[in-house]
């Protein structure tokens, strides 16, 4: 059984039943995201697919936990963390930040003693290697940043009311950020399985080319998939998004081994 310092590490629900064979789908929210924003996937994609949401310190339950502004410093504890949770095909779900945290846990399960994940799906961010232009949020003044974190709509308004609360989340969403803006591919080989990259049509960061730059990193099947919304599409189009990732996953798991 899995302990408590690995099971903090991750989000369930016990009241949703799962086939006993069901793939196992982690998944990896945005920057100052947590788990709540995938506990809809659940109930939704059950009972082929076994949703664990990764709760990350200084969210949620591990609000008192500090968090992490590198990924080298997160990446080892997080795949302890998993490790006791692969005794089954599983497959990795990332959201913009969450797409380099999804990328990197593959990378290292791919090349240890275990099996490697039957799929990555990366969503809302570019290609690890590419370069950008964009703005950069973690080192704006707080009024600033806090304004940016509105008009981006990751957070939600309920939120982003509460000073009190905005004020102990701080310290996390900036944390968060510089991880993103700070991270540089880590050394490794390419992945083996396949990868799926998505993006809202509207997105304002992340283009087309920068998505389809995701297909250099597998040298397996590589699919793109364009749904109806912005950054935050996943809520807008949740059918659709439950269709695609329903049918990447079977679409995997058909793959020769």
């Amino acid at each position: 059984m899995p302990t408590a310092v690995e099971s903090r590490w991750l989000a369930g629900d016990p009241r949703v039943a799962v086939e006993p064979d069901a793939v196992r789908l982690f998944c990896f929210a945005h920057a100052g995201g947590g788990a709540a924003a995938y506990r809809p996937w659940r109930p939704a994609l059950a009972p082929a697919v076994d949703v664990r949401a990764v709760v990350l310190p200084g969210r949620e339950s591990r609000v008192r936990e500090l968090p992490y502004y590198r990924i080298e410093q997160l990446l080892d504890p997080l795949c302890e963390a998993l490790e006791p949770h692969l005794d089954r095909p599983y497959a990795f779900f990332g959201h913009s930040l969450g797409s380099i945290l999804a990328y990197e846990a593959a990378r290292r399960l791919s090349t240890g003693p275990g099996r490697g994940p039957e799929l990555l799906i990366v969503s809302g961010r570019r290609a690890p290697r590419l370069p950008t232009d964009r703005r950069s949020f973690s080192d704006l003044p707080d009024a600033e940043f806090l304004a940016a974190m509105a008009e981006l709509g990751g957070t939600p308004a309920e939120v982003m009311g509460q000073e009190q609360l905005l004020n102990l989340l701080l310290p996390t969403l900036r944390a968060d950020f510089e991880l993103h803006e700070s991270y540089r591919t880590l050394p490794g080989p390419a992945l083996r399985c396949p990868v799926a990259a998505y993006m809202g049509a509207a997105d304002s960061e992340v283009d087309r080319a920068e998505l389809l730059g995701w297909h250099a990193e597998t040298t397996g099947e590589f699919t793109l998939r364009v749904l109806p919304g912005g950054h935050f599409y996943l809520r807008d189009a949740a059918n659709a998004v439950a269709d695609a990732v329903r049918q990447d996953l079977a679409r995997a798991r058909r793959r020769p081994c």
